[in-house]
């Protein structure tokens, strides 16, 4: 506790007193602001870090998240199609604390109570905050493929969120019988990508080109078409053809029922028996997001000037549970996010400048071996949304040393953007 001189302890008296006397509250020198973060992942972790960074101990900055080490979802299909290690994809939290100064807490976050500015954690603890940035990620909605459930990603798994699923998918595809079949039904929009489906087939059948040939992959698909279709679907015609049939449901009729058990898949075209499998639900805010009672429908909806939420404005969203326009649910667009949001936090917090909104995203997929693609864009907040100002992708066509330096300017992200969010 900071030491006050008997002079300072007089002259504050001095003050309350002449303060009542006038009639006018005594307002006594206020703590720092406080900042709570829910979610450690591209948009949390990266919000925490810069609001702490550049505000200089002026805000404190408390981050919750249950995990100790967070594994990206991006660049986990690499890991799937075997171009990276497991522990590569991991990244822990230390240096948030030890050079930042945020106060990381690993716990849940259960309940959020917006009178009282309050959210209270697994353990029953309370933490108090001036502003609340929000950023859980997605949940999801296991009922909406007729027979997935909790129990049955076991042995479906979908492998689309932070953690070690991915493994059992990985172990599910190398050990997967010769000559099988594996099944992937895709989420239908919106969903957080990465983990793209499209590159996840295609690391899939990477794998399945190495270790078992024969094999073919069924994708029964929600949709009638997905981004970079046509250079996907080229790539697999390259790299794999003969071996990935992508069925929309305008030809299957959808997906009806699922049986984990029998591992089969029910539609109006056929009943498709998988020998390995990974089905993808559809997805909406992560929970807390419901509970905090900032959702509308199933997402976030979001000031594109500031991040704030429309339903609170001492509230700001950030990533997949946000209803960012034209953005897509990706780790680049939370990275992205949570430099604006943390810029309007300090100028609310500080009086800090506080810039115009600009976003950016780039997403890279993997087809083959150094055959790299991406699509991305710029944006600006509208009044209404937040709308591209430049797009690119890439074009079939391209040359050998071009997608190979697609691939490596991905790495070099990827290398990049973890350091950003993690210090």
């Amino acid at each position: 506790m900071k030491k006050i001189s008997r002079r300072q302890f007089s002259a504050t008296a001095a003050a309350a007193t002449a303060a009542s006397i006038i009639g006018m509250p005594f307002i006594a020198h206020a703590a720092n602001p406080r900042v709570v973060v829910i979610g450690g992942g591209a948009g949390g972790a990266t919000a925490a870090r810069y609001i702490a960074k550049d505000s200089k101990g002026a805000i404190d900055v408390t981050l919750i998240e249950p995990t100790k080490r967070y594994y990206t979802c991006f660049f986990s299909n690499l890991y799937l199609g075997g171009f990276r290690e497991f522990d590569s994809i991991g990244h822990g939290y230390d240096t948030l604390a030890s050079k930042h100064g945020i106060n990381v807490i690993h716990d849940w976050a259960v309940t959020v109570d917006r009178k009282a500015k309050t959210v209270t954690l697994g353990s029953g603890a309370k933490v108090s905050y001036d502003r609340l940035v929000v950023a859980p990620g997605i949940d999801l909605k296991y009922d909406s493929v007729p027979g997935y459930s909790v129990e049955a990603q076991n042995v479906m798994p979908h492998a689309w969120k932070s953690g070690t699923q991915v493994q059992q998918l990985r172990a599910q595809v190398e050990n997967m019988k010769q000559g099988g079949t594996f099944v992937m039904v895709p989420p239908p929009n919106p969903f957080r990508c990465p983990p793209g489906p499209y590159e996840r087939i295609s690391m899939i059948a990477h794998q399945f080109k190495k270790r078992n040939p024969k094999a073919k992959i069924i994708v029964l698909d929600p949709k009638e078409k997905f981004s970079k279709q046509g250079l996907f679907m080229a790539g697999w015609e390259e790299h794999y053809p003969g071996m990935v049939e992508w069925i929309p449901a305008s030809v299957s009729g959808g997906v009806k029922r699922v049986n984990p058990e029998t591992m089969e898949f029910l539609t109006d075209l056929d009943t498709f028996k998988a020998d390995a499998a990974c089905v993808v639900p559809a997805q909406k805010a992560g929970a807390i997001a419901q509970i905090a009672g900032i959702t509308k429908g199933d997402w976030c909806p979001i000031n594109p000037a500031t991040m704030q939420s429309q339903i609170d404005e001492n509230i700001y969203v950030l990533g997949d549970a946000s209803v960012a326009s034209a953005m897509p649910k990706s780790g680049f667009s939370a990275n992205s996010q949570a430099k604006v949001a943390a810029n309007a936090i300090r100028g609310a917090l500080s009086g800090s400048k506080v810039f115009p909104a600009r976003y950016a995203n780039t997403c890279w997929s993997l087809i083959a071996a150094n055959d790299g693609v991406k699509v991305g864009a710029k944006y600006e907040a509208a009044p209404d949304k937040i709308k591209p100002t430049a797009k690119f992708i890439s074009k079939n066509g391209e040359s050998a040393d071009l997608r190979k330096q697609t691939y490596e300017e991905s790495e070099g992200w990827y290398k990049a953007i973890t350091a950003d969010m993690f210090g």
